[in-house]
């Protein structure tokens, strides 16, 4: 199965490496490989994890690793493909992000 990671979700996981990498560059690294490893192996399992609460329809799933949401949708039936949508810190407000209009 093909996992993309949308241009969103690569300038936001680049990001979080910049953060992390201010206090300790090579766990930076390594959490990046992590965050990348995690999207990847939605491949493996990708209806494993919930949809987003109130949010059902829309059909957007995600997985959290440490204190960050990895936000996707897997297409077609049966599942041919994921698309990483957006990886968030979990305090953020997700809900604007990702759904803009409601």
């Amino acid at each position: 199965m093909i996992v993309r990671i949308m241009p969103a979700a690569e300038v936001e996981i680049e990001a979080i490496g910049d953060y992390i990498a201010r206090d300790n560059p090579r766990r930076a690294a390594s959490f990046v490989r992590e965050l990348h490893d995690k999207c990847m192996s939605l491949a493996d399992m990708p209806l494993a994890f919930p949809l987003v609460p109130r949010y059902q329809d829309r059909g957007v799933r995600h997985r959290i690793h440490g204190s960050y949401q990895i936000f996707y949708l897997v297409i077609g039936q049966p599942a041919e493909r994921i698309d990483v949508l957006h990886v968030l810190h979990s305090a953020r407000n997700y809900t604007t992000i990702l759904f803009p209009s409601g």
